[in-house]
């Protein structure tokens, strides 16, 4: 009878947690996303120079909300990064991804935490890889200069210390304001602002994003990009351009950035090619920043093409290649697993087979 009552109370106890869960409508979710990769190492342009098993930004996460009344809600989410392979990426850890409180109602949601800036919305219009947007396909070796960190001139990274307004759908138009400050002795800030306009097949984004000096004193960065797509059913075509200026006091950098892409379902599956062209970069002499520098033989263009295949709604396998191809004086390379210090003019080049599950 002891034994009887001490199970019991046991189960009560362990039962409790979750009924409050239940109550706040929690949900653990996440992604195993895993591929084998053949790659050009950082100064050879030889594809199968650097092979190995990468982790595509795989993921586990907690998210819910509480019904507070009269319609508004307190929703969280805690996102986690992991390395499956043994290793320790880049941005793993408790927390590393977007990683928020806030409340939600009828007029928009606001949330406080660790995000992703409006910016990088624009992703999902053009850069919908099968790859899930996380692999060497990933169209920010040049787009944004995604693969660099904050301090080196990228746009749409993911940014502690914000706060975001995402207003409600009104006619298929969503809007998202982004504020997010540095805790450095400069106090710089970023901001960013995005516009999404998704309806009847149509998807067209526009944002603006700034950085004031937050690299140091003095600088200012801006970029402004515009993506559209259209579902015609048998393909979805897209198309993307971008303007990047950094600014170091007297100091300056811009460049442009065109691309198209176009997504074909195949069987099941759906089969995707992407090409991206950026251009040279203009302003001060010898001024460089992440990837981007001035002068003549500076542009870069990059392929890719990919098919992926659903095994069911949640598991699906992927193959694909992609290539970063150089000028002289360029020297682009992957955003996810990349290879640093890639020499000018060195071509990078990737042949992956991936799969992904979803839980």
């Amino acid at each position: 009878m002891k034994k009887k009552l001490i199970a019991v109370a046991v189960a009560g106890l362990l039962a409790a947690p979750f009924a409050q869960a239940q109550t706040a409508n929690v949900t653990m979710y996440g992604v195993l996303n895993m591929d084998l990769e053949f790659t050009s190492s950082a100064n050879s342009k030889n594809l199968g120079k650097l092979n190995r098993v990468n982790s595509n930004q795989s993921r586990i996460g907690v998210k819910g909300s509480e019904s507070l009344g009269g319609g508004l809600n307190a929703i969280f989410q805690i996102e986690s990064q992991f390395d499956e392979t043994g290793g320790t990426s880049a941005g793993s850890g408790l927390s590393s991804r977007d990683t928020f409180v806030g409340l939600e109602g009828g007029w928009g949601k606001v949330r406080l935490g660790n995000m992703l800036t409006p910016y990088k919305d624009m992703d999902g219009i053009f850069g919908n890889t099968p790859t899930f947007a996380t692999s060497i396909l990933h169209l920010g070796a040049l787009w944004g200069q995604w693969g660099e960190s904050k301090a080196g001139g990228a746009f749409g990274k993911r940014m502690g210390n914000s706060v975001r307004y995402d207003t409600p759908n009104i006619s298929g138009f969503t809007g998202a304001l982004q504020y997010s400050t540095d805790e450095a002795e400069q106090h710089g800030w970023v901001g960013s602002a995005g516009l999404v306009y998704n309806n009847a097949g149509l998807q067209v984004g526009v944002a603006y994003e700034t950085n004031r000096d937050f690299r140091g004193d003095n600088t200012e960065d801006q970029a402004f990009t515009v993506a559209a797509g259209y579902d015609f059913g048998v393909v979805r075509p897209a198309l993307v351009y971008e303007y990047i200026e950094y600014e170091n006091g007297n100091a300056n950098l811009k460049r442009h950035l065109y691309g198209g892409s176009l997504t074909v379902p195949l069987g099941p599956g759906k089969l995707y090619g992407a090409f991206l062209y950026a251009d040279k970069g203009k302003g001060t002499a010898n001024m460089t920043l992440g990837r981007l520098r001035v002068g003549d033989d500076t542009e870069a263009m990059q392929y890719e093409i990919s098919y992926t295949y659903p095994l069911s709604k949640r598991t699906s396998v992927y193959a694909g290649y992609v290539m970063v191809d150089n000028k002289d004086n360029a020297n682009y390379t992957f955003s996810h697993g990349r290879n640093n210090n890639t020499g000018l003019g060195v071509d990078q080049q990737g042949l992956i087979f991936g799969m992904a599950h979803f839980f």
